[in-house]
């Protein structure tokens, strides 16, 4: 069986799509243009979300999570970037995570991997890991949408319209 498999894949790939929703806003400048107060730019999450989904998936059921040739402290390096090289990191990060997926079934949800020596269930590493995927995710869509101001086109329900999403009940 693969359902909860399937269940966090798709939680995954929700994700990539907000933030390839997010990417798609902006302009090749703004990909390597500095967040407001010195923070991250879209090219240094890019980086740093695909060099954690590689280092902790490559090899996932039999190596150490932290891996020895990933550099993390180059991922927050401020780099200028091309669409095509940011596009090509981003899909490097999702296709381990989505191959390391791909050879998982719920009964491998028990089994225990080491991310930097601490022993975790698969289950919890997924868990943890999707969290500090959408954490910073989260924090593309937001640097997008200031990037973008009044351009900016909803991800999600845009504001002020909420009752054209809300399920119709019958009258009667």
């Amino acid at each position: 069986m693969r359902d909860m498999i399937d269940s966090i894949r798709g939680e995954y790939e929700r994700y990539k799509a907000l933030g390839e929703g997010a990417v798609a806003q902006v302009s090749d400048h703004e990909l390597s243009a500095a967040g407001p107060n010195g923070s991250s730019s879209l090219a240094i999450i890019c980086w740093h979300i695909s060099g954690n989904l590689r280092s902790r998936f490559t090899d996932f059921l039999t190596s150490d999570g932290e891996k020895p040739w990933r550099n993390r402290e180059e991922e927050f390096d401020e780099r200028a970037v091309t669409r095509a090289e940011f596009l090509a990191k981003w899909q490097q990060g999702w296709t381990a995570l989505f191959s390391a997926l791909d050879g998982l079934t719920d009964a491998s949800l028990r089994d225990t991997i080491a991310i930097r020596g601490q022993t975790l269930k698969v289950v919890d590493a997924l868990h943890r890991s999707l969290a500090h995927t959408a954490y910073h995710v989260g924090q593309m869509v937001y640097l997008a949408k200031a990037l973008r101001g009044d351009a900016w086109s909803s991800l999600s329900i845009p504001r002020g319209q909420s009752a054209s999403y809300a399920p119709k009940t019958p009258r009667g």
